[in-house]
């Protein structure tokens, strides 16, 4: 139960407030992460795009044209996952107001897949 300044109870409408703020905090943090997770893939298919020689208006271009570069650099399997994975951060990174963003465990499992596709494109 939480107290107002004069100490006496606070009505229950402020008792959800905190747990509404903490969920608000909570999407923000793992929209970020999503943030986050899009440009260290994106970064890995750049590095990959450079090292294979693309046209330095693939490299600069949009992240689809991108994306369809990256069949000719990568295995077929890897450059799937890695468009797969990078449109599902795309759409964790926008922000709706009617729609809920991206939970932990979905930024978990994007993390493991970021991860995995940083080490194959490396290679």
């Amino acid at each position: 139960m939480l107290l107002t300044d004069t100490g006496e109870s606070a009505p229950p409408a402020a008792d959800t407030a905190v747990p509404a703020a903490s969920a608000a905090a909570t999407a923000s943090r793992c929209r970020g992460a999503a943030f986050a997770l899009r440009v260290a893939l994106e970064s890995a298919v750049a590095d990959r795009l450079t090292a294979h020689r693309a046209p330095r208006a693939i490299r600069e271009g949009t992240k689809r044209s991108a994306f369809l570069w990256l069949r000719g650099c990568a295995e077929a399997g890897t450059a799937r996952r890695a468009k797969a994975v990078w449109s599902q951060l795309c759409l964790g990174c926008h922000y709706h107001q009617y729609e809920i963003g991206p939970t932990e465990d979905q930024v978990r499992a994007w993390h493991a897949e970021v991860a995995a596709l940083v080490a194959l494109l490396a290679t």
